[in-house]
């Protein structure tokens, strides 16, 4: 739709436009209300700098594992595609070029745990203040794949079509359903029920789990309508859905232990 515009001279992409804002709108949202409640602000603004190497390495990094048809063409052949420094950088860039919302939010979580471990904070209170922040910047992420015609929907009588992409010519002229707009929308609202759920103390210390729960359900669902096939499949099912089903899995069990816990606590 919008992938770029020029500023002194110089091609800008909108994704990383938005993104930055949705950046800044989620530190704004999570320091108040860390601040609100009490914590220091400071150590949420670190928290999330050391978050953000997370995401930044295990997004890129599960891009890469999701192009591994293509590392192992390159291994199998090294010397004919990699005959100078520059063919290894270009390599390089084809393999860890592109990034995976999942590989992030992982990374991040890693991350995030280790440094609140380290510094002894309470992590359920601290995961549930940040909680909400992540599909509220999730929300911005998805708007700048929708301006930058990344992560497009498959082929529909329903939606728009993308003219003159250069970046990603395969969009270009063909109507596609705006699978961007639908999980920006989903995750808008879901920031709304977390936040909701954070300023009543409803399902606290647990919140971020809740999070992972809703959230693998949508992006295993809204995979069905993704017209990109590049992300790797297994079982017939792409690499985000079999996280999905994992993280689904993995937070319901922890949510039913939590409250069995609970239930036998107040008895």
């Amino acid at each position: 739709m919008f992938p770029t515009f020029e500023l002194f001279g110089r091609d800008i992409s909108m994704y990383g436009v938005v993104a930055l804002i949705g950046i800044f709108v989620c530190a704004i949202y999570i320091c108040r209300n860390a601040k609100k409640r009490g914590y220091d602000d400071n150590d949420f603004i670190v928290l999330l700098l050391i978050s953000a190497i997370g995401v930044f390495v295990g997004s890129h990094l599960l891009y890469a594992i999701t192009r591994i048809d293509l590392i192992i063409k390159l291994l199998s052949d090294f010397g004919k595609y990699v005959q100078s420094f520059g063919d290894f950088i270009n390599c390089m860039a084809t393999i860890f070029g592109g990034s995976v919302f999942y590989g992030g939010l992982l990374g991040g979580m890693a991350a995030g745990a280790i440094y609140c471990k380290k510094k002894k904070f309470d992590i359920p209170a601290y995961s549930d203040i940040v909680a909400p922040g992540v599909p509220l910047f999730h929300f911005f992420g998805r708007i700048g794949c929708a301006l930058g015609g990344c992560c497009y929907g498959i082929e529909s009588s329903f939606g728009y079509a993308v003219h003159g992409n250069e970046l990603i010519p395969s969009v270009n002229d063909v109507l596609r359903f705006p699978v961007q707009l639908l999980e920006a929308s989903l995750n808008l609202i879901l920031f709304l029920v977390l936040a909701r759920f954070l300023s009543k103390g409803i399902f606290k210390g647990k919140l971020f789990a809740v999070y992972l729960l809703c959230y693998s359900v949508i992006r295993f669902s809204d995979e069905f309508l993704r017209g990109d096939t590049y992300r790797g499949f297994l079982f017939g099912l792409s690499t985000s859905q079999i996280i999905s089903i994992i993280l689904f899995v993995c937070s319901l069990v922890y949510l039913i232990v939590k409250y069995k816990k609970s239930k036998q606590t107040t008895i």
